[in-house]
């Protein structure tokens, strides 16, 4: 069913956000740029176009707009992701939050106008098929950060603070002046890690440790 007219702009570039709210005005609509904290606090129904890469908080961390899909959602209104982003499984994430399309930034300002008037309309905005892939996609990367994570798990504190050095391009000798430690005790710690995680190689351990890691970390 239709839910109105109003659309919430919700991306931390303030150009951005201004630039497609007169854009969809000129087409009629009642758009208007709308910070992440204040679109949570307002009421639906309408449609939110929400960018997933919003910069930080006054805290310094990250805000994912991921997570908002939910609030949203419960305070009434549709979501449209309209993101930068090139991860897949991360869009899968907010359509499996409650989104009902996503549709690239840098698509074509007509093909999102057509997403966004569908929306509002209460149409199919997005493929079923396009929507499960990419749901499917983020359940298979859960998965296996879980697996992951499992494994991580065995590991002890200072095994698991050796990984992170070695992920961070630290070479052992590096990592036992840090630890003021002999090299090798670190071999020793680097040895029991690559046990432990079922590696062939210190490369392939910390590849398996990036992939455990949050999609954002790190940036």
């Amino acid at each position: 069913m239709p839910i109105g007219s109003t659309v919430l702009i919700v991306d931390d570039h303030d150009l951005v956000a201004t630039s497609l709210a007169l854009g969809l005005r000129a087409e009629g609509l009642d758009a208007r740029a709308c910070s992440p904290v204040a679109a949570t606090a307002e009421d639906g129904p309408g449609l939110v176009l929400l960018d997933l890469d919003l910069g930080r908080d006054a805290q310094g961390h990250r805000i994912d707009g991921v997570t908002l899909v939910a609030p949203l959602r419960a305070a009434g209104w549709t979501v449209l992701v309209l993101s930068g982003t090139v991860d897949r499984a991360r869009i899968g994430a907010a359509l499996a939050e409650g989104a009902v399309a996503a549709v690239p930034k840098a698509a074509p300002f007509p093909r999102l106008l057509v997403a966004v008037r569908a929306a509002l309309a209460g149409r199919e905005a997005m493929s079923d098929a396009r929507r499960q892939e990419l749901v499917d996609l983020h359940a298979r990367r859960s998965a296996d950060r879980r697996s992951l994570g499992a494994r991580l798990d065995r590991l002890t504190p200072r095994e698991r603070e050796v990984l992170a050095h070695l992920a961070a391009g630290h070479r052992a000798q590096a990592v036992a002046d840090t630890f003021v430690v002999s090299l090798a005790t670190v071999r020793s710690q680097i040895r029991a890690i690559l046990t432990k995680l079922e590696a062939s190689s210190q490369l392939e351990a910390v590849a398996l440790y990036r992939r455990a890691a949050p999609p954002d970390a790190g940036r």
